[in-house]
């Protein structure tokens, strides 16, 4: 038996002899690069804390001490620990383990969070309660990648924690220079400033009422260990601050392209060589396209929250490195900045994941939208995003949105939509507009055999008597529907497929086409609630209209991991499921109402 194979608790790894440590961690490093290597995943940032991670299970004793990842993607050690090795093959896929913290998998989970930045809240919150309950015994350790220290919240965090010496909470600094990419700020430069130059003192956290320890190789568990035992002696707020490096122990993530081993997709732990998942994905598109558009309007600039290469800007970056600002993982900040630079005169594009730009809906609304302004925003990992699980999949985008006056969404069905699309969303004046797409290979062109009204028609049912279908595509659902058409069609039910290319607002041409139907099916990558469908469906009833308006979309909740063509077709979003329902409601069989 190994020895990673005899812990199955943290308490395992306490009666564990300190002069093995370097052993288990040998083989924590040798058991996550091939787990990884099945199933793709965050293996960077992890190879990164193991030392780290190891040291804490010694010190505190979780659940008891609440331990709080700081993004959850470097918690694969932490879950190890914690008894789940035999279930890391099934990591990231249904029904495996989560590729962040779960409650639903262990007490040792307290909470689920994959964007960043949080944890200090938490951490603040958990020590006033204990504070407050009387739980003198026990501790919030808040683990920080010095990237999520460029986000507002956690600054707001230490303002707190630093005013209330009587809560002892424990930050533990993971420092390793980098987010997604190298950490940008102030702040950053400061901790570089401190990590190199060994005599020098961060007056910063002593300022805030945090005392600071450090910095310590956090590639030694008895120095992480020590560190951590006096921050507890201490009794009051205190950041050991940890230098480590992503990747550590394997030489194709430690010296290779750093941001492609953050996460990354299935690949040979022995040569390090990465599947090709083949074709050209959505964000490839994009990238391409706006370097192409840099090239010819020097107004365009772009804004990214610490992903320049995660949501496309990588190739604007690189040739015009003046234009592109990585403001850190701050997106309220940078969706306010990007108000600022359109007042200017600019012309900002502001790319970032679907999810997270939640985080900046004030901004949107009252900083861009309020004043009118010409902000494009790109919306990677719309939709289904797959293995990244509930915290990832953009399923909210269209609802929140539509709120939002004078903003304009438009969905891109292929790469020929999606370069359309941009120019069309840069081209506008009066206010701000929205793409969105998923993550996934963008696939074949589908080709418009038509247009009515701004409207592209994808299949067009023959002048016959017998029933007919409107199938209303949101983007990149466009490809089953037209899939689903012709499954209809051998069942003798013809439908005409269209895609509004903007969705938000519903556009006229389609309320007055989805009038001459009896049934109109929208089908979108979003809930049902506020979304795309729902819309029409009011708008069309507002006619008088007696067309019944279906909606086939996600679930209101907060969906599994998975493939996303898995998960499209268990939520009835593939082109089988789709025919099927259309189907049935044509016969009468279902109700076209109360479809979420």
């Amino acid at each position: 038996m190994t020895l990673l194979q005899g812990i199955t608790s943290p308490a395992d790894l306490r009666r564990l002899d300190r002069s093995r440590d370097g052993e288990l961690c040998a083989e924590i490093r040798e058991f996550l690069i091939h787990a990884v290597a099945e199933s793709g995943g965050h293996l960077g940032p992890n190879l990164g804390v193991v030392e780290l991670t190891v040291a804490l299970h010694r010190v505190f004793e979780s659940p008891r001490d609440v331990l709080l990842f700081d993004t959850g993607h470097q918690a694969y050690v932490h879950k190890l620990l914690t008894g789940r090795a035999r279930r890391f093959g099934g990591l990231r896929t249904a029904g495996g383990l989560s590729g962040y913290p779960s409650r639903e998998e262990s007490d040792h989970d307290v909470i689920e969070n994959s964007h960043a930045s949080t944890a200090l809240s938490y951490a603040d919150g958990l020590a006033k309660a204990f504070a407050l309950r009387g739980d003198h015994h026990r501790r919030a350790v808040a683990v920080v990648g010095d990237g999520a220290l460029t986000g507002g919240l956690a600054w707001e965090a230490l303002n707190n924690i630093g005013a209330g010496p009587e809560r002892p909470v424990v930050i533990v600094l993971n420092d390793n220079g980098r987010s997604y990419q190298p950490t940008t700020g102030a702040l950053a430069r400061h901790l570089e400033a401190i990590g190199t130059e060994p005599a020098a003192r961060s007056d910063f956290f002593e300022s805030l009422g945090i005392t600071y320890l450090g910095p310590v190789d956090g590639h030694d568990c008895a120095s992480v260990e020590q560190a951590l035992r006096t921050a507890v002696g201490l009794g009051r707020p205190v950041v050991v601050h940890c230098l480590t490096r992503k990747g550590q122990g394997y030489p194709p993530a430690a010296q290779d392209d750093l941001d492609r081993w953050h996460a990354v997709g299935r690949f040979d732990p022995a040569t390090g060589a990465v599947e090709s998942s083949g074709g050209q994905s959505w964000t490839e598109v994009f990238a391409d396209e706006m370097l192409a558009v840099a090239a010819k309007r020097p107004e365009v600039v772009g804004i990214t929250a610490a992903m320049t290469a995660p949501v496309g800007l990588h190739k604007f970056a690189a040739k015009f490195p003046d234009r592109v600002f990585d403001v850190g993982i701050s997106e309220q900040h940078a969706v306010a900045s990007a108000a600022g630079l359109a007042t200017g005169g600019l012309r900002p594009v502001v790319a970032v994941y679907s999810t997270f730009l939640a985080r900046a809906f004030d901004q949107v609304l009252m900083d861009v939208a309020l004043h009118r302004l010409p902000v494009v925003f790109v919306l990677d990992r719309a939709g289904v995003t797959g293995p990244d699980g509930p915290s990832h999949h953009g399923l909210w985008d269209l609802s929140w949105l539509s709120l939002v006056p004078g903003l304009r969404v438009a969905a891109p069905r292929d790469a020929t939509s999606l370069r359309l699309l941009l120019h069309e969303a840069l081209d506008r004046n009066d206010g701000p507009t929205v793409l969105r797409f998923p993550k996934a290979q963008a696939g074949p062109r589908v080709e418009r055999v038509g247009r009515i009204g701004g409207l592209d028609v994808l299949r067009a049912a023959p002048d016959r008597k017998v029933p007919k279908v409107l199938l209303a595509a949101a983007g990149p659902m466009a490809t089953a529907c037209v899939e689903a058409a012709g499954l209809l069609a051998e069942h003798g039910v013809e439908a005409t497929v269209v895609d509004p290319r903007w969705v938000v607002p519903v556009p006229d041409a389609l309320v007055e086409l989805a009038s001459t139907y009896p049934l109109t099916v929208t089908v979108e990558d979003n809930i049902g609630t506020g979304g795309f469908g729902e819309r029409l469906g009011r708008r069309v009833a507002a006619t008088g209209a007696t067309t019944r308006v279906a909606n086939l979309s996600l679930p209101a909740r907060f969906l599994e991991s998975g493939s996303r063509n898995g998960l499209l077709h268990a939520h009835g979003l593939s082109a089988p499921r789709i025919a099927e329902r259309v189907r049935a409601w044509t016969t009468g069989t279902t109700d076209a109402e109360g479809d979420e």
